[in-house]
């Protein structure tokens, strides 16, 4: 995309729906956050764990339970915490208008054009994702069995970690996400037969001269 995005409120409903599942992309996309500070946490106390096995300061950590020697299942960890670092904040992505698309047609168009590419491609992407959705939750659903230890029919090599908690986080954020497209779709439809400029619940770009205003009044508003 060519700019950052804008997403405005009124009290329409679609606008009161949009600002009811904010909270839960946010909430989303921190869980990815901390899931991605984990991941480097992990790689360093690895890495630290080999150096300390190689130094006098083994012992001492021996003795307060710390560990000398390289994390056990680190691999393991890293494949279970991929899926809420790769998927789990997207719709909060697609709310904001962050995923990169090519603007070069986009930014000509205008007015009942634009909406009614934007409407195209968001149905699109539904489509693409609805499928998605049912086929994660297949996957999952293989691999859940209550009847099984820990629930599980299948775990990692190393450690054993259950593997379907990762393989639930897929169809859960995919239909957050499907919530999302489906909120597009009906502001762009409202836009295209109403005609409005400035639609509540869709990212708008912004041109470059405006996202520029926009972070020089953050900057206004953090020196104050």
């Amino acid at each position: 995309m060519a700019g950052s995005s804008t997403v405005l409120s009124d009290s329409s409903v679609l606008s009161r729906l949009d600002r009811a599942l904010l909270p839960i992309e946010r909430a989303t996309a921190l869980a990815s956050g901390v899931a991605a500070f984990s991941l480097m946490f992990l790689a360093a106390y690895s890495v630290a764990g080999r150096q300390l096995d190689r130094t006098f300061l083994a012992p001492l950590f021996d003795k307060i339970g710390l560990m000398d020697g390289p994390l056990p299942g680190y691999v393991d960890y890293i494949e279970t915490l991929m899926p809420l670092i790769a998927i789990l904040g997207v719709s909060y992505v697609q709310r904001e208008g962050g995923h990169i698309r090519m603007d070069i047609l986009v930014g000509r168009l205008h007015g009942r054009a634009l909406w009614l590419f934007e409407f195209i491609t968001v149905f699109c992407m539904l489509v693409l994702v609805l499928a998605l959705v049912w086929g994660s939750w297949a996957h999952f659903d293989r691999s859940f069995d209550c009847a099984r230890p820990l629930c599980s029919r299948d775990s990692s090599i190393d450690i054993g970690l259950p593997i379907w908690p990762s393989k639930l986080i897929v169809p859960v954020a995919l239909s957050i996400l499907s919530a999302r497209l489906i909120l597009q779709l009906m502001a762009y439809a409202r836009a295209f037969f109403l005609n409005i400029d400035s639609p509540p619940a869709v990212p708008l770009i912004q041109s470059v001269a405006d996202q520029a205003a926009a972070e020089a009044d953050q900057l206004k508003e953090g020196s104050t």
